[in-house]
């Protein structure tokens, strides 16, 4: 698990079948690197939010055959960077 920013939203309306109906976000790590990420729980873009990446990120899917390997687990309520 990683901790990341989120950034934003991504919007594609146009995306292969195995990411179905997925939100997704812009999450930032803490080097400044930029990675989208499926978002099962809502966040709103400058949240801290706690992150699964690899295949184990698609088990935190609704969906578990959605096609994703960085998926936002959580919210982070308490961060100081």
């Amino acid at each position: 698990m990683e901790i990341m920013r989120v950034r934003g939203d991504l919007v594609c309306t146009r995306r292969v079948p195995g990411l179905m109906a997925a939100s997704l976000r812009i999450l930032e790590t803490n080097k400044g690197t930029l990675l989208v990420a499926t978002d099962p729980v809502g966040v709103p873009p400058g949240k801290w939010v706690f992150t699964n990446v690899g295949s184990a990120a698609r088990l935190a899917m609704t969906d578990v055959t959605t096609m994703t390997d960085l998926t936002i687990c959580g919210i982070i309520d308490n961060w100081d960077a």
